[in-house]
């Protein structure tokens, strides 16, 4: 590990450099220290030992300037250290790292409170829980609407990603790796059809009517406590419901007393060109949760949601010993003062008009990019087997392997490994954009031959 404390990472050049193979020699030298010691459960995408970073681009341990193209997956939406807010935590660390809010309180969680109640998109006043991950928002999620509406019933969508605890692991579509072989799932929970325009061919009120009629038949609609939402699809591949779907299922929600929570883990904060996905679809959410963008790499989830609600559970029954930490807390409201100061709304929706289309652009040379889609700097594309709609979830890996080699780090996506998705940070530039799509174009041109 680097010793220099004087390294300036703002001076990392935004584009990439290889000086070796990936992985590097030393990034191998530290895997194999690292099998030592660690479980194969923390699997790693990318053998990659990440010493700096700045902006969009990572430096490892080897000297190669690496395009980050993942952020994380989605965590660093306004760039790697961010100056202001580097200096907003590092500050606050010279102050106090830890007290415990529900001990002795701090203002900074206050502040985060009292930002995420501006914008959030639901009616009246909202109030806020502040605690450490996205798995930790949903729980809470769910925890804040069964207290409320004195129900069990929990509904998913199909193709829904929603943690690794108990609880979220039983809510996500997709047992293997995260539920399977650890245990008795949780109970109580439904998992209904979604909106998958690419492959049901139906339009958001015909998908809705399917979504409902499946919950009322398997739970029944007097015993659900909440509908938890991704306005987009994250790990399930990006997935963005047809004009009228979630509109329809508010609607629902709200006629039978059921919480409808907007589950904006990856795609909150900026990214998807609003504060939150869910504003671009004409819904308003009882309760929306955040982690991963919130604070710029330093761990924070808020769980947001109207005053009556949120005021339902008794004193003593929310918190957590981490949670809401003063240091996540600082940092977090850098983001917000960074995401109005440089316009982020603006960059991300601009983004995805070059991006996006870039990207169409792409499929319309290879026939096995079936889809492009998503919202601001949330995009993918989805992968199958030219002339079918049969996933081809090795093409995926040869793709993403072939990019690796050219210092472009992407990630796989979707219930079988069938989509590429893009998570930049809103400060990616127009040539690095021009630079994966090319590197793309060759990988694709590449495996065709």
């Amino acid at each position: 590990m680097s010793t220099d404390s004087h390294i300036d990472v703002s001076e990392i050049p935004q584009e990439p450099l290889l000086l070796t193979e990936i992985p590097g020699p030393r990034s191998r030298e530290l895997h194999a220290r690292r099998q030592a010691v660690v479980p194969p459960g923390v699997h790693s995408v990318m053998p990659l030992y990440i010493e700096r970073a700045h902006g969009s681009i990572l430096v490892d341990v080897d000297g190669n300037r690496i395009v980050d193209v993942c952020g994380g997956i989605g965590v660093t939406t306004i760039g790697h250290t961010d100056e202001a807010v580097v200096a907003a935590a590092r500050e606050q660390m010279g102050r106090v790292t830890h007290t415990l809010f529900t001990m002795t309180p701090y203002e900074s969680y206050v502040e985060v409170a009292e930002l995420l109640a501006k914008y959030f998109p639901g009616e009246g006043q909202a109030k806020t829980l502040l605690m450490n991950s996205g798995a930790e928002a949903v729980e809470n999620g769910v925890k804040i609407a069964r207290k409320f509406t004195g129900r069990p019933g929990v509904a998913v969508l199909e193709h829904a990603y929603h943690g690794r605890t108990m609880l979220t692991s039983s809510m996500n579509f997709k047992g293997a790796p995260y539920a399977a072989g650890y245990g008795p799932r949780a109970g109580d929970i439904y998992k209904a059809p979604n909106s998958y325009p690419l492959r049901d061919g139906l339009s958001g009120l015909e998908a809705a009517a399917r979504t409902i009629a499946y919950l009322e038949k398997t739970a029944g609609a007097e015993d659900l406590a909440c509908l938890v939402v991704e306005p987009v699809q994250g790990e399930g591949g990006f997935i963005v419901p047809a004009d009228g779907y979630l509109p329809a299922l508010a609607e629902w929600c709200r006629a039978n007393g059921i919480v409808f929570i907007s589950d904006e883990v990856q795609a909150g904060l900026a990214r998807t060109g609003t504060m939150f996905a869910i504003e671009q679809f004409g819904v308003q959410p009882d309760i929306v949760l955040t982690a991963k963008g919130i604070a710029g790499g330093m761990p924070l989830a808020g769980i947001t949601g109207r005053a009556e609600i949120m005021d339902s559970s008794q004193p003593g029954g929310l918190g957590g010993t981490f949670g809401g930490n003063p240091v996540s807390c600082a940092a977090a409201v850098a983001v917000f003062n960074q995401i109005e100061n440089d316009q982020l709304l603006a960059r991300a929706k601009h983004i995805e008009d070059v991006f996006k289309g870039a990207l169409t652009d792409l499929a319309a040379k290879h026939e096995a990019i079936a889809d492009v889609r998503g919202l601001g700097a949330m995009l993918a594309i989805e992968i199958v087997k030219p002339g079918t709609l049969d996933h081809d979830a090795a093409l995926v890996q040869r793709v993403i392997d072939r990019a690796a080699q050219q210092g472009v780090l992407l990630l796989s996506a979707g219930a079988y490994g069938n989509a590429i998705r893009f998570l930049p940070s809103l400060q990616f530039t127009d040539e690095l954009i021009a630079l994966v799509v090319r590197v793309l174009d060759e990988a694709f041109a590449a495996e065709a031959a």
